[in-house]
């Protein structure tokens, strides 16, 4: 394995420490946009602070990206990508699909990761050999479901609202092929994914911390997740995510019409 769960399990922790707290109680938001709304809090902060600290102190040959204070030692084999709350929007709304991603790359390609979301007590996490839940109730690996046609299956994305122009008309050819669509519930579609519970996920817009850490936990548990163009999801941007590779299949022909 490349990374032990023990200290993934570590990452969860002390961010759990900093977000918890602040869930459902949140004392400051502010906007990182003067057009829209793209919000932050203290809790992204204070986490993401713990995180590389953490990180700091146990791999101090390891660089580190994430959302709110960029890079450092970014030239570094291995480098850990993370976004303390990924769904700030769900965060602050008091609704638990938020996430604390962290995603470990060795040359840029990720093989390793976790998925944590304290409120419910549920980890989802790749040591770079399998892709393991643990939660209430249980801990087992994961493995995705074996939908292979496009009929039968459940599709999540945040919101359709991001896709624009070419890129709606491409995703709507989708969603009108699948048998449900559902949104609203940002990385807690991939764990969902991950899971067994979803097939598809499409999202647009997205960037190295908010997708790092899922490729792993995906890939390992029998999925298949790459770029709307078929590359690789490390670059972000426009994503698709699929349970099995006949179902990406036909979703990627679809979006690229």
């Amino acid at each position: 394995m490349v990374a032990e769960l023990s200290f993934l399990k570590q990452i969860a922790r002390v961010a759990a420490e900093q977000t918890l707290p602040r869930f459902r109680n949140i004392s400051l938001i502010d906007n990182k946009y003067q057009t829209g709304f793209d919000p932050v809090t203290e809790a992204d902060r204070e986490a993401e602070k713990a995180i590389r600290r953490l990180i700091n102190a146990t791999f101090p040959e390891h660089g580190i990206l994430g959302e709110e204070f960029g890079g450092e030692n970014l030239d570094h084999s291995h480098v850990w990508v993370i976004d303390p709350i990924d769904g700030t929007r769900a965060f602050i709304s008091g609704i638990p699909v938020w996430g604390t991603l962290a995603g470990l790359t060795v040359d840029g390609d990720a093989v390793a990761g976790l998925m944590a979301q304290p409120f419910t007590n549920e980890l989802f996490m790749c040591d770079g050999e399998a892709s393991w839940y643990e939660g209430p109730g249980s801990t087992r690996r994961l493995e995705t479901r074996k939908t292979r046609e496009l009929a039968e299956a459940t599709l999540f994305t945040t919101t359709p609202a991001m896709f624009k122009d070419q890129k709606r008309v491409a995703y709507d050819r989708v969603e009108q092929s699948v048998r449900l669509a559902r949104y609203g519930t940002d990385c807690y579609a991939y764990a969902m994914l991950a899971a067994g519970f979803v097939d598809l996920v499409i999202e647009t817009g997205l960037h190295p911390y908010d997708i790092v850490a899922l490729v792993p936990i995906i890939e390992k548990a029998g999925g298949v997740i790459t770029t709307w163009d078929g590359g690789a999801a490390e670059k972000a941007g426009s994503i698709l995510a699929a349970a099995t590779p006949e179902l990406h299949a036909q979703a990627l022909e679809l979006l690229g019409r």
